[in-house]
């Protein structure tokens, strides 16, 4: 078993916490169970991730915790709606059978062969949401991957302007040391007349 990591979180670590977390969240699981499953990716501890979770990470992503709290909601509903179509879809049939108690095997076929299909044809149904899931999953990689690139980038532009000010100052600063140095030369200047008339500099 590898040893317990205390060392400090890289940008694609907290990415990998964000990206479990909302996944649960959406699927409706626990962030327990996303801080568990993170912490042996990493090899840190639940509470180390749930720790860095609530300190900075959540912080981050407040739109996309919103978003699967959201798409948790609709799934449910949608989960429901079609159990209980289903459902009712079946007691009517019974219904209907059960007042035609004289329908011959043929139609008892009928009716067993348009359940199944109905069956596969969630079943296809349940495959295309899978497909989806898994296009959303990657869209969110890649929305976490250029939000951490953003944030990063907006960091380096601060950096980038601090030395940008930092280095007019100096600037300004030299100019004005060589313009005070150039009037004081120009003040020990000064020039005097010779015995003929002609002008001759002298220091003071």
């Amino acid at each position: 078993m590898s040893s317990t990591r205390q060392d400090a979180w890289s940008q694609d670590e907290d990415i990998l916490l964000a990206e479990v977390v909302l996944r649960y969240i959406r699927d409706g699981g626990t962030q327990l169970e996303a801080f568990e499953k993170v912490g042996k990716q990493l090899s840190r501890t639940a509470a180390a991730c749930g720790f860095r979770w609530n300190s900075f990470v959540r912080k981050q992503y407040k739109s996309g915790i919103e978003l699967a709290k959201k798409q948790r909601k609709q799934e449910k509903q949608q989960v429901a709606y079609s159990v209980k179509k289903v459902e009712d879809d079946l007691l009517e049939e019974l219904k209907d059978s059960s007042l035609n108690e004289n329908r011959d095997f043929e139609e008892v076929i009928a009716f067993l062969r348009e359940i199944y299909l109905k069956g596969k044809k969630t079943s296809v149904q349940q495959n295309k949401i899978s497909l989806y899931d898994e296009k959303i999953h990657d869209l969110e990689k890649k929305t976490f991957y250029l939000a951490a690139e953003n944030e990063k980038l907006k960091k380096e532009l601060r950096m980038i302007e601090e030395d940008y000010k930092a280095l007019i100052e100096i600037m300004e600063r030299a100019r004005k040391m060589v313009v005070l140095k150039e009037e004081d030369r120009q003040q020990k200047i000064k020039f005097q007349m010779d015995k003929n008339g002609n002008l001759e500099r002298i220091q003071k």
